[in-house]
Formats: C-alpha cells, sequence, structure tokens
C-alpha cells in the first residue's frame, strides 16, 4: 500500500472540491491537514486504490503521507463513523461492503442526489449552470477507451451539481451515502455502449437543468444513478450474497 500511497495527497479531492494539500510545510492548520487526509484516504477507498480488507496503520500512513499522526488518527476515525474501515488486531483495515448494503446506499444516494439535482435546477446561478453543461460536452468528446478521463469529467459533472444545490448537509449526506463511486476499475470494465447511455443520461439532466426544471431534473438524477448502480452491480458481485467488491479490486492487466 504504502507505493501507491506515496502519490502527492493534494492530486485527489472530492467531487466539487478543491484538492488540498496534505504536506506540514504547505498546511500548517492541523484541522486542515486532518480534512486533507480523511478526503484523500476517502477517495482512494471509494476508486478502489485502497482495496477490501487491506491494512491501514496510522504510523506508516503517517510516514508515507508526511504528516503527524493525529490528523492520521482523525481522518480514520472519521472514516470508522462512516463504516468504511472496521478495526483490526493492528490498526485499521478497509471494510469490505455486500450486495445487500451497495443496494441500500444506491437508493439512498439516488433519492439524495435526485434532491440535490432539483435543489441545482432552483438554485445553481447561470455560471454554474453553463459549467456543468461544459463538463458534458467535454465529456462527450473524449475516447470512451480513456478510463481517467471518464472518471473525472463523471465526478466533475455530479461534484458541481450537488454543489449548486447550496446544501452543505445535503453535500455530506451524499458523500456518506454514495460509497460506491464509479470508478477507474468500473470504467475499465464498461462498455463503449455503457458509456454511451451514461452520456444519453447526461444529456438529460443537463437539458433538465438548463430548462430551471426540478421535477425533471430530480427524475433524469435519480434514473440516471439506479440505471449506473445496475451495472456496478453486476460488475461487482457475482451473485446477490457476495461479500465484497473483490473482483472490482483484481488488479487489471495493463494494455
Amino acid at each position: 500500500m504504502q507505493k501507491r500511497l506515496a502519490i502527492a495527497v493534494g492530486e485527489r479531492s472530492a467531487p466539487g472540491k478543491a484538492a488540498v494539500e496534505v504536506t506540514a510545510a504547505a498546511e500548517p492548520a492541523a484541522r486542515s491537514r486532518s480534512g486533507g487526509v480523511y478526503e484523500w484516504l476517502r477517495n482512494a477507498i471509494l476508486s478502489g486504490e485502497i482495496r477490501p480488507n487491506e491494512p491501514l496503520i496510522e504510523a506508516d500512513l503517517a510516514a508515507t503521507l508526511n504528516v503527524s499522526r493525529t490528523p492520521i488518527r482523525e481522518a480514520l476515525q472519521r472514516l470508522a463513523v462512516e463504516q468504511l474501515i472496521v478495526p483490526r488486531k493492528r490498526g485499521w483495515s478497509v471494510r469490505e461492503i455486500t450486495a445487500v448494503e451497495a443496494g441500500e446506499n444506491s437508493e439512498v444516494r439516488a433519492a439524495l442526489e435526485g434532491y440535490a439535482a432539483r435543489l441545482a435546477a432552483e438554485r445553481a446561478s447561470d455560471q454554474e449552470i453553463a459549467e456543468i453543461a461544459a463538463i458534458h460536452r467535454h465529456r462527450l468528446s473524449i475516447d470512451p477507451a480513456d478510463n481517467k478521463a471518464r472518471v473525472e469529467t463523471n465526478r466533475q459533472f455530479h461534484g458541481v451539481i450537488v454543489g449548486a444545490a447550496r446544501n452543505e448537509r445535503l453535500r455530506d449526506a451524499i458523500l456518506r451515502s454514495g460509497r460506491f463511486y464509479f470508478n477507474g476499475s468500473v470504467a475499465q470494465r464498461t462498455s463503449d455502449e455503457e458509456f454511451h447511455l451514461s452520456n444519453r443520461d447526461h444529456d438529460r439532466i443537463v437539458a433538465a437543468l438548463l430548462a430551471r426544471d426540478g421535477d425533471a431534473s430530480e427524475l433524469a438524477m435519480r434514473n440516471h444513478i439506479l440505471r449506473t448502480f445496475h451495472i456496478f452491480q453486476r460488475l461487482s458481485y457475482p451473485s446477490h450474497e457476495s461479500a465484497s467488491l473483490a473482483p472490482l479490486h483484481v488488479p487489471q492487466p495493463k494494455s
């Protein structure tokens, strides 16, 4: 794990948020360091970079991320509250998520992010609506085989919409429920046709937002998230009783 975590922490951020640099020199405030470590570790877990059952040891993480153990400890406690990690004999490990839990979380996220889209239709500035449309246009132009671009544009798209809802409690709830983001492993296993279907969903969301139609925005977002989850479920869990996301966390051969 240490080799993977050696990537600069500032290279990753939560959807719709600027990256937070996590080095003692760049960010002297302990609270900011703790938040940056939390966001980075959370994204690494959600993206599959840190796999189910992988150990998370405070001393190793502190050395790798070049911070004290205090922000590491605080970040791990927050992740434990979210049930993304569980205690083990020495430190913590990434928790396995069952198919049932994944399904329940997708339903919660569909409801929450659907409502966020409704609020965005009502509250977003014209500039934010234009930004969402621009992200979508860019996504239409990328190569379906460019998994990194697919993941990044998807996170940007959803992140700006959630931010435009102007409700921090709602944003936090979406982050807590959205443990199963579209990530590189999913992108690598989905077809070009599924990529185009996702873009068609985004088309409908953008059209509804441009029209400032709250009902249509909420419905389009809900349908999109649930349809995407069905793809995720098929790729992630060989059966309904599957205990983990293991199929999505098997290292993929380099092309």
